[in-house]
Order: C-alpha cells, then sequence, then structure tokens
C-alpha cells in the first residue's frame, strides 16, 4: 500500500512540475520583447542608374541585411516597362520572404504600386486606397497583418506619398493615414517614401500619431549619389510599444535613386509597455 502510494506521489510530483515548467516556459514566450529588422525602398520601378535590371542588387542588400520586413516603393507588376515581369514575385523568389503586391493604379498595361515581403506568416492583407486630386497618381497604403515568434501580432503598412511640389496630395494621404489607424489595437509599423522632409506640413501631421526612427538626426536618403534630402521613413506606433535598437541608411548609389533605410525595432509587450 505504501510502495503504491510513493509510486502515485512520485508521478503526481513530476506532472505538477512539468505542468510549472511548461506554464513558465509559454509565459517567458509571450512575454518576452521580439526583435524585428525593417527595411524600407523605393526601387524606381526595377530599373537601375544604368537602364538596367536592379532586381539582383535590391536581393543582394535584402539577403545581406536580412530584414524580417520589406516595404518597396514605385513596384511594376507585369507592364511593359519592366518587361511583364511580376517585380514582387522575382524579389520573394531571389530572397525565399513572402511577398505581397498592392496596385495603386493601372500602367503600361500592368500594375503599379507598393509591395511588401515578411519572413514571418501573413495572416491579413488589406490595400488601402489613398485620396490625390484628379491630375495626380493613385497611391496607396498596402497593409499586412502579421504573427511574430511568441505569438505577438502586428501591422505592417507600406507606403508612397505624392512627389508634386504642391503638397496638397501628401496632406489628404497623411490624413488618411491618421484616420486608418488612429483606433488600432495592434502595434504598427509604417514605412515608405512619404515625399517630404522633416519639419513639413505631411510630417508634422503624422507626428501627432507616429514617431520615426532617426528622428533626433535624420539622414537624407534621396538622391542616392549624393543624398541631400531626408524623405523615406520608418514610423511606428504606440511609442511605449516600440524600442529603436539601430537605424542606418544604406550607402548604395547604383540601384535606384533612393537609398535604403534600415532599422531593428524590439516590440514590447503590452504589459511591459505600460511600465515605460
Amino acid at each position: 500500500m505504501m510502495k503504491t502510494f510513493s509510486i502515485a506521489f512520485r508521478v503526481l510530483l513530476v506532472i505538477l512540475i512539468a505542468g510549472i515548467c511548461a506554464g513558465g516556459c509559454a509565459g517567458e514566450r509571450l512575454g518576452s520583447p521580439v526583435r524585428i529588422a525593417v527595411l524600407t525602398y523605393n526601387i524606381y520601378h526595377g530599373e537601375d542608374a544604368n537602364g538596367g535590371s536592379n532586381l539582383d542588387a535590391v536581393a543582394g542588400i535584402i539577403n545581406s541585411l536580412k530584414p524580417d520586413l520589406v516595404a518597396f516603393q514605385e513596384v511594376d507588376n507585369k507592364t511593359g516597362r519592366a518587361k511583364r515581369l511580376d517585380l514582387t514575385a522575382e524579389l520573394s523568389r531571389r530572397t525565399g520572404m513572402e511577398g505581397v503586391f498592392g496596385k495603386a493604379m493601372d500602367y503600361d498595361g500592368g500594375g503599379y504600386g507598393e509591395a511588401v515581403l515578411s519572413r514571418y506568416p501573413i495572416f491579413e492583407i488589406k490595400n488601402n486606397p489613398l485620396p490625390h486630386t484628379a491630375k495626380a497618381e493613385p497611391r496607396a497604403a498596402l497593409e499586412v497583418h502579421i504573427e511574430l515568434p511568441g505569438g505577438m501580432k502586428m501591422v505592417f503598412v507600406g507606403t508612397h506619398l505624392d512627389h508634386q511640389r504642391d503638397q496638397s496630395n501628401r496632406m489628404m494621404q497623411a490624413e488618411r493615414i491618421m484616420e486608418l489607424y488612429e483606433n488600432y489595437d495592434l502595434p504598427i509599423v509604417l514605412a515608405g517614401d512619404l515625399n517630404a522632409i522633416p519639419g513639413s506640413d505631411p510630417i508634422n501631421l503624422l507626428g501627432r500619431q507616429w514617431s520615426y526612427a532617426a528622428q533626433d538626426d535624420p539622414w537624407p536618403t534621396c538622391p542616392s549619389v549624393k543624398p541631400r534630402r531626408k524623405i523615406d521613413y520608418i514610423m511606428y506606433k504606440p511609442k511605449g510599444r516600440w524600442k529603436i535598437v539601430e537605424i542606418r541608411v544604406i550607402d548604395e548609389r547604383v540601384a535606384s535613386d533612393h537609398c535604403p533605410v534600415f532599422a531593428v525595432l524590439e516590440l514590447l509587450p503590452d504589459r511591459q509597455s505600460k511600465n515605460h
């Protein structure tokens, strides 16, 4: 009788210890910050400074930096200009990342817009058109919802605001982005070519809701040969959920007329961010 009780007690003890360890490990996974490497790059419709294809060069940058999320602007999809290639699919194949194209407008027998690459599972996609005047190019905000290691979820948005000297379209587009993401519960990263310098009205407007990497030291990103203006950004919200680990502008002068911008961000668990 005593022997049977002893065996049963030991079995129960093992089960309890295993349960405590499993619960602790799961809690640690769900409660740990997650580092996310982000790249934004205007790829000039797949053409380099010499008029040739820049796909191998762009893929080489991605494969060397190993970002988890990439936002591309000026992406052609099966246009005559791009020799009917699906640039998103080509870059996805070259990098081993999942690719999503978001069309902003029809162009040259195909589409033109934004693209996103992700190393993490994408479980929802939205392509949000942005407002513009009749004579301006249509723009979009390509939004993907992602599940991160450990179970946390986030939203990644790639966009490209209007390029005209008159900033009225950029202001409308910035206002629409503010409306789209004002009440989102999930943490968000917004990346892209905003065609506006720090201190301009569109950036000041977005700054009411978003913070951006390198805000205190805005390195220029365009033109790539001799950068003079910062117009490419990696932004995030809410501020308390994100920590900047690294931010840099990549010195690449041939693959496009923009320099790629790379950042490593740390996403803090919700309970942790409330203590910061």
